[in-house]
């Protein structure tokens, strides 16, 4: 799934690529990929790109100006969406229904299309007046880029669940997801199942340097890739996530999963759980 920094990179391809081009048409192969109908996707036809940005991991293509009004192409690329950028896009629209194609943007020859591998389709776009207007936005956290480690501390308070599921929620810090919460609580040396309410204050403090420090990184590394790079650029900078069975490049142990109905995570014992290993189910405990 594309989190925070690979959403920010996309949109700074975006930035570079397409700010200032007019969109000349939508095609949409998908109808289910839009979760709005007013405006009509053909309302953005004919308006300018004056920008691209990011709110936690969704993407914001903004589109037109004060004179004319300005309309915002959200999208939520999901565990299997991509953005693809082409400087020869090919004019005949997508066959509705087939292929990966869920909406392709029209820029003049050049333009992308937001793409969705797989048979589960959650790939979403919305077209708003507003950022604001889509749901998921309106009911985000802060970003994670913006918190300082009194605000984290302050979203940990009292909270009883797992480290690793407060960080992925986007309704208290916006923009991790799966593969960088095991790569920061990595780096923390904290367990994923460690109750985020009774971390004390070293391990707040450290944990809040390792989610700037892991994103921070993964962002500036983002920025040097284009579009097409940026998945393999992802995977070659993680050191626990999707590396179960390899060596833990920072103690040698073997970094091991815990798998759930959907997903599952990584982390290495010695480094995160005083060398022991957790029962590989949801509710799961340390193994005596």
């Amino acid at each position: 799934m594309p989190e925070l920094p690979e959403v920010e990179a996309l949109a700074q391809h975006l930035r570079d690529h397409a700010v200032g081009r007019t969109v000349a048409r939508v095609d949409v192969a998908s109808m289910s990929v839009l979760k709005t109908a007013d405006p009509p996707f053909t309302a953005l036809h004919g308006r300018e790109v004056t920008g691209a940005t990011r709110h936690g991991k969704y993407l914001d293509l903004v589109c037109g100006d004060a004179d004319r009004g300005v309309l915002h192409l959200v999208a939520h690329l999901a565990r299997a969406g991509w953005l693809r950028w082409s400087d020869k896009l090919a004019a005949t629209p997508p066959k509705p229904g087939r292929g990966p194609i869920s909406l392709r943007v029209h820029l003049g020859g050049v333009g992308f299309d937001l793409t969705e591998a797989g048979t589960q389709k959650s790939l979403a776009a919305w077209i708003v007046e507003d950022p604001a207007q889509v749901p998921g936005i309106a009911g985000l956290g802060p970003d994670a880029l913006d918190l300082d480690a009194d605000r984290l501390a302050a979203l940990l308070d009292g909270r009883t669940e797992r480290i690793k599921t407060v960080l992925t929620e986007q309704s208290t810090i916006a923009g991790i997801g799966n593969a960088y919460s095991d790569e920061i609580l990595h780096a923390a040396k904290l367990s994923p199942f460690a109750t985020a309410g009774k971390l004390d204050e070293a391990a707040v403090t450290r944990l809040h340097g390792c989610v700037q420090e892991i994103l921070r990184d993964a962002v500036e590394r983002s920025l040097r890739q284009d579009a097409a790079r940026l998945k393999a650029e992802k995977r070659s900078g993680l050191r626990v996530h999707g590396r179960a069975g390899l060596p833990c490049p920072v103690c040698g142990d073997t970094v091991r999963e815990v798998s759930f109905a959907d997903r599952s995570m990584q982390y290495c014992p010695t480094c995160q759980t005083g060398g022991k290993r957790l029962a590989d189910r949801r509710m799961s405990r340390l193994l005596k």
